[in-house]
């Protein structure tokens, strides 16, 4: 029989792609965007040629991403998803014996792909109950002159807490002594996901030439179906291999992607402002459905995003119960996302609040809150 190495582990979060539910709280996006409502003009994509677009992207598009993350556009490079910068960013920089430092939990492809390519990954472990903050100390203990890049979230996926200015001016303090080679990468992707009038944070890339940068339209913006993503940074070297990574592998991005997200990015003041609402409603109905539930569960509120995590209380559910409450909330058409799926403990969930329109979300956390009492110690 041939052969097949397994560079790509499985992890059940594929199921947010397959397996759909009626009430699904495991997604962490806001609602998803309607081509036609982008489409005033539609005589202009009607003329669109389906050529080759440039590898680094479309101009004006990435002319309009520098201006919201303070950089050059000639910084920006276009890439299909959010995912093909993580991609591209490990292979570039897995060379043989190099090692990587990744806050967790994680996006688990995040993690993924820095596997994948060779490099030897090295977790740095994020806590509940520190209120998921990085421990700058233990960072330190885990560098090496070997780390070529330490990969972290701001704000995190899953708990949407950010990194602070005191923790990103300790990792590059830490960097410096002991790999000054390496680079920070800070997926951005949930930072301009702001609830209700709070001003997005400044995006971190212009703190540090070491410092890349990337996101996509997928969960700030409502269009994770265009594919559409980018990554930022200002060291020429890296720039033209990413480059020439994109090129030996799509090319380009999609021209009819890169157009649509051309407009959503000049309609985005309007987009963000409607979005930005609708999330601060619903972080509200989540967290009073946290205080009503406040025996059985605990939570981290998050700081930006459509999502936080959510901590089944000890003394309520031991592993059996854990186990129930999963089982349950399914029979009940219902899903949040296993703790287990970022390399969190296992009675830690992710909530998403965002994806639902108010009344399903009520529904939703309804169904939430009769499992926990269904399945917890208390009613065994």
């Amino acid at each position: 029989m041939p052969h097949v190495p397994s560079r790509f582990p499985h992890n059940d979060i594929i199921s947010l792609t397959t397996q759909p539910v009626c009430y699904d709280l495991a997604e962490s996006i806001g609602p998803d965007l309607r081509l036609g409502g982008l489409l005033t003009d539609s005589d202009a994509l009607q003329e669109l040629v389906l050529s080759y677009g440039p590898t680094e992207g479309h101009a004006e598009l990435r002319e309009l991403i520098a201006a919201r993350h303070g950089v050059g556009a000639d910084d920006v490079i276009t890439t299909v998803g959010g995912m093909q910068a993580l991609f591209l960013i490990a292979f570039v920089l897995g060379e043989p014996g190099a090692e990587a430092v990744i806050g967790r939990p994680a996006f688990p492809n995040a993690r993924n792909v820095l596997a994948s390519v060779g490099l030897r990954v090295i977790d740095l472990m994020l806590h509940f109950d520190d209120g998921y903050r990085l421990d700058t100390g233990r960072l330190r203990s885990l560098l090496s002159a070997r780390t070529r890049l330490v990969s972290l979230a701001s704000p995190q996926n899953p708990s949407g807490v950010a990194l602070s200015d005191a923790e990103l001016r300790d990792v590059l303090a830490a960097m410096d002594e002991i790999c000054p080679e390496a680079f920070l990468l800070i997926d951005e992707t949930y930072r301009e996901a702001v609830h209700g009038d709070a001003a997005p944070r400044p995006s971190l890339v212009g703190r540090d030439r070491r410092i890349i940068s990337c996101a996509s339209f997928s969960k700030c913006h409502g269009a994770p179906g265009i594919r559409t993503g980018w990554v930022i940074t200002r060291d020429p070297a890296l720039r033209a291999q990413l480059v020439l990574g994109k090129f030996n592998t799509t090319i380009s991005n999609s021209v009819v992607d890169e157009a649509i997200a051309l407009r959503i990015l000049r309609e985005l003041d309007t987009i963000m402002r409607d979005r930005r609402g609708h999330l601060a409603a619903c972080l509200a109905r989540t967290a009073a459905f946290v205080a009503d539930n406040g025996k059985l569960i605990e939570w981290i509120r998050p700081e930006a995003g459509a999502l936080c995590c959510v901590r089944l209380r000890r003394e309520m559910f031991d592993e059996a119960a854990v186990a129930r409450f999963h089982r349950e909330l399914s029979v009940r058409e219902t899903r949040v996302a296993p703790g287990s799926w970022f390399g969190d403990e296992a009675r830690v969930f992710r909530l998403g609040f965002g994806v639902l329109a108010l009344p399903e979300l009520d529904e939703a956390l309804q169904r939430v809150a009769q499992t926990l009492t269904s399945a917890s110690m208390m009613t065994v």
